[in-house]
């Protein structure tokens, strides 16, 4: 190639890098957002899946998209955060979605049903089973669009100060549980108590509450229940899983660039990875530490299971009847549970069975 020509060539490649880059810069902007948890710094594995999110959003857009996350209170308090991101407060939040249940019981569908699936069948039955479709039909009225995050797993039965023997021993029982699950203590004669995280230990040290659940050993050891209640009890049939959500401010995600939301979106895939496989492996050794602290280990006497699962199979037919999107989800949960367990008994309850019985052996 002559030089004049190589010249001319390198000037066409020159000018259309100049005209490409501001195309690029058009459609990579810089964004900033704001993250809203309900949840404190000090679970480092629900607020550090908030954290852990951001940063792989970051990472997925070349930092041009930048979320940065505030703990409970920093902004609004933890059982605020769907309303901050509603009236545009935030961009977004990370919450568990039944702590809404006051503005329709539905919303405990987005956590956990009580009663209802565990880890693995939930975030089936929410990405394949039509469950997040109608969870965003609720959320589009609270001016918000909803994508899974992190799950806890299978969640403990709280702390009591006094040993639970009949169901009896609910009666007036002040206990704080998490959401929509109150409804069923109260039916059964208890006093459900919504208090968030950090709230839980100074009023279950000072007799305010008889009990509570949280989470599981890592997160309950964090919290420091075993010193003001000895008896630890499973399972947490209120929560077979924990799931959590990422809630985002319809306008706000409409503004973004399809590769944006294409990165909160596999970010948040990330996150239940992240969150679900920590729990998974913090928690055996955490509980070993709680026994030795002093934690009695005990299961639900089969009566309170049964009395329980009574109340909640009368209070859920009678809100299938009364609230729409109640009863919508749960005709659509119920007919995937059916199926889910069937199979779950044919091989996950027949290999962890056999491998459990092994344990004993070794």
């Amino acid at each position: 190639m002559k030089r004049r020509e190589f010249l001319k060539a390198g000037g066409i490649g020159l000018a259309a890098s100049t005209v490409a880059a501001p195309a690029i810069a058009q459609s990579m902007p810089e964004v900033r957002w704001r993250l809203a948890a309900s949840w404190p710094k000090s679970l480092d594995t629900l607020y550090g899946g908030c954290e852990y999110f951001c940063k792989r959003v970051a990472e997925l857009t070349d930092n041009r998209f930048q979320i940065q996350s505030f703990a409970a209170g920093e902004i609004v308090p933890g059982l605020q955060v769907l309303d901050a991101v509603s009236n545009g407060t935030v961009e977004i939040g990370n919450t568990a979605l039944y702590y809404y249940w006051g503005k329709n019981a539905a919303f405990t569908f987005g956590t956990a049903l009580p009663f209802g699936l565990n880890t693995r069948q939930h975030i089936s039955w929410l990405l394949w089973g039509g469950g997040q479709d109608l969870l965003n039909d609720l959320l589009r009225e609270q001016n918000v669009l909803g994508i899974p995050t992190g799950s806890t797993g299978a969640q403990m039965g709280g702390w009591f100060r006094k040993e639970i023997k009949t169901i009896e021993d609910f009666k007036g029982l002040k206990f704080r549980v998490g959401g929509f699950a109150g409804t069923i203590i109260a039916k059964v004669g208890g006093v459900p108590q919504q208090i968030a995280a950090g709230d839980i230990y100074p009023a279950l040290e000072k007799g305010t509450i008889d009990a509570a659940e949280w989470v599981g050993p890592y997160d309950d050891e964090k919290l420091g229940f075993v010193k003001v209640a000895k008896y630890y009890y499973y399972p947490g049939w209120w929560e077979g899983t924990g799931q959590g959500h990422n809630v985002i401010n319809i306008q706000k995600w409409n503004m973004l660039p399809k590769a944006y939301q294409a990165a909160i979106t596999a970010a948040s895939n990330d996150c239940f990875t992240w969150v679900t496989g920590k729990y998974d492996y913090v928690n055996p050794p955490a509980l070993k530490r709680l026994m030795v602290a002093g934690a009695i280990l005990r299961p639900f006497p089969q009566e309170v299971l049964e009395s329980c699962y009574g109340a909640a199979n009368e209070i859920y037919a009678e809100l299938s009847k009364s609230n729409p999107h109640f009863g919508k989800m749960y005709a659509s949960l119920t007919a995937y549970r059916s199926d889910s367990l069937m199979w779950m008994q044919v091989a996950e309850l027949s290999f962890d069975s056999f491998m459990m019985r092994m344990r004993t052996r070794t």
